[in-house]
Order: structure tokens, then sequence, then C-alpha cells
């Protein structure tokens, strides 16, 4: 991975057989980020995304293996109990056009992974919510 620093902007390229969230958590903590958001595109070929069953409030996820476009990744960088925190979403195309997505576990670059990230100024931390069962935002 490498990444350059444009003011309130991170231009990142992830490299294959670099894990997406990793790379997130490792940029985050070398530039201090506590509240930004994330966009990337790129491509993959092993991740897991889930779904958040609200009457259950469990997720369940799926596993892919094989040649992948990222359609789109999306989501931020906050903190929970002041500590870094993560929330991204992604879609993920195959060759017969076919798209999954979901809350992202887990997401293996296969050639490259352009992302950008927009830092703004402020912290906003999350608490979980009994009664959704998420981490939400706090407002304080």
């Amino acid at each position: 991975m490498e990444y350059r620093r444009f003011g309130q902007h991170i231009v990142v390229r992830m490299d294959r057989g670099e894990e997406i969230l990793e790379q997130v958590k490792q940029v985050a903590l070398a530039e201090k980020i506590k509240l930004a958001s994330i966009r990337a595109l790129g491509a993959v070929n092993s991740f897991t995304v889930g779904v958040f069953k609200t009457k259950d409030k469990k997720y369940c996820s799926n596993s892919f293996e094989g040649d992948f476009e990222i359609v789109s990744l999306t989501g931020t960088i906050n903190t929970m109990d002041g500590e870094f925190y993560c929330h991204l979403h992604m879609s993920a195309g195959d060759c017969e056009g076919k798209v999954f997505g979901g809350h992202l576990n887990r997401a293996v670059v296969s050639a490259t992974c352009e992302m950008v990230i927009s830092v703004m100024d402020g912290a906003v931390d999350r608490a979980f919510s009994d009664e959704i069962g998420l981490n939400l935002f706090r407002f304080e």
C-alpha cells in the first residue's frame, strides 16, 4: 500500500494480496483520523459481506471467491469508545454482471484498490444500541 495526503483528502493505492479493512485501519491510525468518509473501486478475489437481520439483530454473511470488480465501496471512519472504528459497505460484480454486496467484513485485493479518504474536522463516537442491535453514531 502507498498513500499521499492532499489537504483533507488521502489518496490510497492498495496492492494485490492486501486486505482492505486492515489497510484502512493502518492509514487511519498513522494519520490520526477520528472522522472521515471513504469511497473506492478496484478488484478483489475474495470477500465477505453481511446483511443485518433487524428482527434477529444478527448479521448473515456471504463469502465469495473469484474475479470481482468493486462496483462501490463506501463508508466511514470514526471512533467507538475513543478508539478506531470503521464501517464500510461494498458491492462487487462478477464477469457475468451479477453484483453481490453488503456490510464489508473482509476483502482481499486481486489487482488494486484505489481509495479516497476525505477527512473531516471533529469526531463522532459510536455506542451500542440495545434497541437496534448495532453500533450507532453518538453525538455529544
